[in-house]
């Protein structure tokens, strides 16, 4: 059975592969050969394109293709009262590739604006989506993604010299972003999270270690600060979440099954939907999903890469579908990418053409499980 209310049964993550007149545009604003407005206008056109083209393909939802922002992340954190965006010595270190040398850190009292940005993308994207018959979906970083990747390093102490309080101020702000988003018309929110997965990782919590960080009890306070977030949600709103390994030029970071945090993440935080990467080994087995609870929930089966073109077969993702209800009832279970197509601007290695097909695949496969 089809669902009339997100996640869907085809849904997506959030990213798409920037348009050529985007990135054009860009390059233009740098070298000062146009303005911001020139800039946000030409966004404005490609962005209603995008919209109507997710429409086109069958899908029940659209975003605005994070075609704004140049991180999935930093954009949203930079812009937060208390954050400020700094450059450090190295980038992100994907396998095989680091990133540009870009980072968030915390200087000053957590709040959420009452003028921060993506409040109007927000709006700009649902009035194109309600011309296109679609629902807006919104993405932003998820709290835990402020605290985990800098740590203790990356917070004041002489604003926060106690973590307790940081934390508490991060559920008020999320809490407050939640609301707004609300009353500029979003019903479909999505918090991207990469942290659950580095929880995974036995790499990635000795790297937390050697910062200087205990990684012991935090999902129990990730998931405390989400549900503070979510507490105020009003019943017709659905937020979900999106569990990410890294994607970065069609690279990644961690690795793990979801095992060590799958009691906590699903039966333990108050989202109405998971999307979890299965499009490799590095994601494991489908046995976590035993801990879903029974009832209202959907977790969102990545099982169509999005880091690369090639096709992937229907009769093989039907097959994976399969597996997956056997820990988790088919009824709460839906189907997408498993990532986004570009989560930094740069975008994942891969055509528009082979962007499509992956979407229209996860269309068509839903009309045939699910009816």
């Amino acid at each position: 059975m089809q669902r009339t209310k997100a996640p869907f049964r085809a849904d997506e993550v959030g990213s798409l592969l920037r348009p050529a007149k985007i990135k054009e545009a860009r390059s233009r604003l740098e070298k000062g050969e146009i303005s911001a407005d020139d800039l946000r206008k030409i966004e404005d056109m490609e962005i209603e394109k995008v919209v109507h083209k997710q429409a086109s393909v069958g899908l029940k939802l659209a975003t605005d293709g994070e075609f704004r922002r140049s991180w999935w992340h930093f954009d949203f954190l930079a812009k937060l009262t208390g954050c400020e965006m700094f450059h450090p010595d190295t980038g992100i270190q994907f396998a095989g590739v680091e990133t540009r040398h870009d980072a968030v850190r915390v200087i000053d009292k957590l709040d959420f604006p009452d003028n921060h940005p993506m409040l109007d993308h927000f709006r700009f994207l649902k009035k194109s989506a309600d011309q296109a018959h679609v629902t807006a979906k919104m993405t932003i970083p998820s709290p835990a993604v402020l605290h985990f990747r800098g740590g203790r390093k990356a917070i004041s102490k002489d604003v926060y010299p106690d973590l307790d309080a940081f934390y508490e101020d991060l559920g008020k702000t999320y809490r407050k972003a939640v609301k707004a988003f609300y009353d500029a018309g979003c019903r479909y929110l999505q918090f991207d999270d990469t942290v659950w997965a580095y929880l995974c990782s036995p790499d990635e919590l000795q790297k937390a270690r050697e910062r200087g960080d205990n990684p012991e009890g935090l999902q129990q306070i990730y998931a405390r600060i989400i549900n503070y977030a979510l507490a105020g949600k009003p019943a017709d709103m659905v937020v979900t979440t999106h569990v990410c390994r890294g994607n970065f030029r069609s690279t990644w970071i961690s690795s793990g099954g979801y095992e060590p945090v799958a009691e906590t993440m699903l039966a333990g935080t108050n989202y109405d939907g998971y999307f979890l990467e299965y499009d490799s080994d590095r994601a494991g087995g489908f046995e976590p999903l035993r801990f879903l609870p029974k009832g209202n929930k959907v977790v969102v089966v990545g099982v169509i890469t999005s880091k690369f073109g090639e096709l992937e077969k229907k009769d093989d993702i039907k097959r994976r579908l399969e597996e997956a209800s056997k820990f988790a009832p088919l009824e709460q279970l839906a189907l997408s990418p498993q990532c986004g197509f570009a989560s930094t601007e740069e975008g994942n290695i891969l055509s528009e053409e082979e962007q499509w097909a992956k979407l229209s695949l996860a269309v068509e496969i839903a009309k045939e499980v699910w009816g």
